[in-house]
């Protein structure tokens, strides 16, 4: 999303080869940086289909993307949907039943606008309700998760969605204030990770609350199975000869971008000894970049938030 990436963002962009007259999805429309550059190299029989779950996304991207017109077609709704949004438009184009499209990209994680709007509860940085809800008509908040699951299923969250070695420390600690009081605020509940982290611990690795929020977060929104869902859904509709870009933020996201686009590649089952291949075993997709693309030097001193960023760019066979 909107990132502020600018290399690696116009690499996510480039990397889909882009068709003046093709069909493209932007499936984290985010700040509109990518949808800008992909409606801009597009004429007037391209397409541009934008999704986000999130109000602000889509008013903004209402002005940002106003002078393309017709050309970009903005949906609310979660990336998971992606397969069913692209049946009910009546130019997206189908081949047995299932639509087929030139280009599609991911920008995963929470946009700098979401983070810098500190009432929606992402940042331990502005103290705000516990929300983190990207799709502010959803009914799971994280306050919801702090104050009402059991301590297990808290640590759990910490652990396999934020990768936090003390989120049995941190949920314990979150168990013990909410017996007193409603934990409520991302200021209240920054102070209790930090509590639950011990002190040598906290002076490595930037802000102690980092990982726990991205735990949290990810938790509220679903995201890593959303993403699942969304990516096998990108192989099914692209069209052959189109590509999908995935820009990532954490191991958690860029593990499983690795795992589905390795599942579609071609496995030989000729033995090793054979000089060429005879078994014909084709695969679905082939990598364009075999190592991810990561930002430059450059671009990480102009953006901090970049430092994590992976590109992964794949082509149907």
């Amino acid at each position: 999303m909107f990132h502020h990436i600018t290399v690696l963002k116009e690499e996510a962009t480039e990397g889909l080869h882009i068709k003046k007259d093709g069909i493209y999805v932007d499936c984290t429309l985010g700040g509109a940086g990518h949808s800008s550059l992909i409606a801009g190299k597009l004429s007037g029989e391209g397409r541009l289909i934008a999704l986000d779950q999130d109000d602000w996304a889509l008013e903004n991207a209402r002005e940002r993307l106003a002078e393309y017109g017709e050309k970009v077609v903005l949906v609310k709704t979660n990336f998971r949907d992606l397969e069913q949004v692209l049946k009910e438009l009546p130019f997206v184009p189908q081949k047995d039943g299932v639509p087929q499209v030139d280009g599609i990209l991911y920008d995963l994680g929470v946009s700098s606008p979401q983070f810098d709007e500190g009432e929606r509860g992402f940042s331990y940085n502005h103290d705000a309700p516990l929300d983190m809800r990207m799709d502010q008509s959803a009914q799971l908040t994280a306050a919801e998760i702090v104050n009402t699951w059991p301590e297990q299923e808290i640590a759990r969250v910490l652990f396999q969605y934020g990768e936090e070695k003390f989120s049995r420390r941190i949920a314990r600690k979150i168990v013990e204030r909410r017996e007193e009081h409603p934990v409520e605020s991302t200021g209240e509940l920054a102070e209790l990770i930090k509590e639950g982290i011990p002190a040598a611990a906290r002076r490595t690795g930037g802000h102690p609350a980092k990982r726990s929020f991205q735990g949290l977060r990810i938790a509220v929104n679903d995201e890593l199975g959303a993403f699942e869902e969304g990516l096998h859904a990108a192989v099914r509709c692209l069209a052959p000869g189109g590509r999908v870009s995935v820009i990532t933020f954490h191991s958690l996201e860029d593990r499983i971008c690795k795992q589905i686009f390795s599942s579609y590649l071609s496995r030989c089952t000729c033995p090793p000894d054979f000089p060429y291949c005879v078994c014909g075993a084709e695969g679905t997709l082939k990598l364009i970049n075999r190592k991810p693309l990561v930002p430059s030097e450059e671009e990480l001193e102009q953006n901090t938030r970049a430092r994590s960023a992976k590109l992964r760019i794949a082509e149907k066979l």
